[in-house]
C-alpha cells in the first residue's frame, strides 16, 4: 500500500501495528517529495536527515513497548514561518536568510512531534504571509496539483499543494485574511482556521498580530480533527492562547449534522462569485437540507476594515526594514506594506471601533443558527501570472479579490473550515463552514457528514497524474 496516499490515521495505525515501520513511511515520503515537488515547488527545504532520525525514534519506542503517539510515523510539513530547531525561518523572504537558525520548534510542531508525527520539511508561501497566490519572487510560484499552470493560492500555498499533491497527508499553515481557506479551496482539500487564540502561535512569525491564526490542512475530516485535537492546549509562550482545556472533536464526527441549524449566507456572499461557485454552495445546502438564509451585516465594510487593520499592523511589524532595505522585499509585499505605513492613524482606530460592533452583530446570528455556509473563493484556481478577473461584469485585480469572502470573516475570531467539492473534468471549489467561537466541533461534524455523503472529498492528485485543464 502507498502509505503516503493513505490518510494519516490509517498510516499511524499501520505503524503502531507493525505492518510498516515509521522509517519506511518516511523514506517513501521523501522519495515522493523528490519525484513530485519539482513540478509543484511546494517545499523550501526538505529535512531528510532530521526526518529519518525522528522516524527511527518512533520505531524505537514501538520496539521497547512504549506508546509512539496518535500520529506515529505520519509525515507532515509546515509553512516556512514556523520555527524549526536548527533551520532558518524564511517566512518567504530574502531578508530572513540572514537570520540565525531557530533554537527550538514552534509549539505546534512540538505537539505534532510529541504525537509521533515526523516533520519532513518547510513549505513555500507569500512573503511574510501577505498574499493569496504564493507567486513568490524569491522562491518561485507554487503550482496547483490539479493543473500545474494554475496557482495554489496563498499565503499558505505550499502547505495546501503538498497535501493536495499527495506529498504529505498533513501540513500546517496560518490564516490572517484567508491564507488557509483560500489555498484549501483552490487546491481541493480541507483547511481549518480555528477560533482566534484556540491554538498556540508561539514560534510562528506573525503578520497581523490581532488576526493571525494557525491551523491544519488534510485530505480527510478525520485527519483534520485529530490534528486540531492534538494542537489544542494553553501555552505560556503565546499570551493570546486560550487556557480552555482541549475539546476533543474527533469522537464527535459520527454525530452527523441532523441536530444542527444550518443556514446559507445571503446578499454579499451570494453575489460576485462565478456561477459554478454559487452552484457549489447550493449543492452543499441541498445536501444538508439548509433552507434558511441569513444576512451577515456590513460585510463589505468589514472587508475594508480588515484591509486597513492588516496593512497597518503588518507594515508596523516590518517598518525598519521598509525604511532600510525596501528593494529586498518582494515588490508586491513592499508596496502593500508601504501603503499601510502611510495610512492615517485615525483610519486604524475607526476600523477597530467598527470591528467591535461587527463582531457583536455577527455573533448574534449564532443565536438563530449553528453553522453558516458561504463561498471560500469567488472562482476556481486562476492561472499563474494572471493579474485580473471579472466580477459582476467588471475587471478587477485578482490578488486582493481572492479574499472577497474570507476577509469579512477573518478579524472577529470565528472558527471556519473550507471543504472541497471536486468537479469532474474541472477544478475544485471550496465552501466555508462558519461557526461561533470555540464551536469547531459543529463545523467538523458538518464536514464529516458531507464527506460521508460523497458531496465533498479530497483525493491526492500526484503531479504526474495532473490532467490538462483549459
Amino acid at each position: 500500500m502507498d502509505w503516503i496516499q493513505a490518510d494519516a490515521i490509517a498510516t499511524a495505525e499501520a505503524v503502531r501495528s507493525g505492518r510498516v515501520t515509521a522509517q519506511q513511511v518516511t523514506e517513501a515520503a521523501l522519495a515522493r517529495i523528490s519525484a513530485g515537488d519539482p513540478a509543484l515547488n511546494a517545499f523550501t527545504e526538505v529535512l531528510a536527515q532530521q526526518a529519518i532520525a525522528q522516524s527511527e525514534a518512533v520505531d524505537g519506542a514501538i520496539a521497547s513497548g512504549q506508546d509512539p503517539g496518535v500520529l506515529a510515523g505520519v509525515p507532515f510539513a509546515v509553512k516556512d514561518l514556523f520555527d524549526v530547531a536548527g533551520v532558518v525561518t524564511l517566512a518567504g523572504s530574502k531578508i530572513n536568510r540572514e537570520h540565525p537558525p531557530a533554537t527550538q520548534d514552534a509549539t505546534a510542531i512540538a505537539k505534532l512531534k510529541a504525537a509521533g508525527a515526523v516533520l519532513v520539511g518547510t513549505l513555500n508561501m507569500d512573503e511574510y504571509a501577505y498574499g493569496f497566490v504564493t507567486e513568490n519572487s524569491h522562491y518561485g510560484p507554487t503550482h496547483n496539483p490539479h493543473a500545474l499552470d494554475r496557482i495554489a493560492g496563498g499565503s499558505s500555498g505550499g502547505s495546501a499543494a503538498a497535501v493536495a499533491g499527495g506529498l504529505v497527508p498533513l501540513s500546517l499553515g496560518t490564516d490572517t485574511n484567508g491564507s488557509i481557506r483560500v489555498p484549501a479551496s483552490l487546491c481541493g482539500i480541507f483547511g481549518l482556521k480555528p477560533t482566534y487564540g484556540r491554538l498556540s502561535r508561539a514560534g510562528a512569525h506573525l503578520f497581523a498580530t490581532s488576526f493571525d491564526h494557525i491551523g491544519p490542512f488534510a485530505r480527510s475530516v478525520r485527519d483534520l480533527a485529530v490534528s486540531f485535537d492534538l494542537l489544542q492546549g494553553s501555552d505560556p509562550r503565546d499570551p493570546i492562547c486560550s487556557d480552555r482545556p482541549p475539546a476533543l472533536t474527533l469522537p464527535q464526527l459520527s454525530q452527523g449534522s441532523e441536530n444542527l441549524r444550518i443556514a446559507v449566507a445571503d446578499e454579499y456572499f451570494a453575489t460576485g462569485a462565478y456561477p459554478e461557485v454559487l452552484q457549489a454552495v447550493e449543492t452543499v445546502a441541498t445536501a444538508l437540507g439548509a433552507t434558511q438564509r441569513v444576512q451577515i451585516p456590513e460585510a463589505k465594510r468589514a472587508r475594508a476594515a480588515a484591509y486597513i487593520i492588516t496593512s497597518c499592523e503588518g507594515s508596523n511589524l516590518h517598518f525598519s526594514n521598509l525604511v532600510a532595505r525596501p528593494m529586498d522585499f518582494d515588490p508586491a509585499t513592499r508596496d502593500r506594506f508601504l501603503a499601510g505605513a502611510l495610512m492615517p492613524g485615525s483610519w486604524y482606530v475607526q476600523a477597530q471601533r467598527f470591528r467591535r460592533w461587527y463582531r457583536d452583530r455577527v455573533r448574534e446570528l449564532f443565536e438563530q443558527v449553528d453553522v453558516i455556509l458561504a463561498p471560500a473563493t469567488p472562482c476556481v484556481a486562476p492561472h499563474i501570472g494572471q493579474e485580473t478577473m471579472i466580477i459582476e461584469g467588471q475587471e478587477v485585480l485578482l490578488r486582493p479579490n481572492l479574499g472577497l469572502y474570507t476577509q469579512p470573516l477573518s478579524f472577529i475570531g470565528l472558527p471556519i473550515l473550507s471543504v472541497p467539492l471536486q468537479q469532474p473534468g474541472g477544478l475544485p471549489i471550496g465552501i466555508q463552514l462558519i461557526a461561533s467561537p470555540y464551536n469547531e466541533a459543529s463545523i467538523l461534524r458538518v464536514a464529516a457528514a458531507l464527506e460521508q455523503m460523497g458531496i465533498v472529498a479530497a483525493p491526492a492528485i500526484y503531479p504526474a497524474q495532473t490532467p490538462a485543464i483549459a
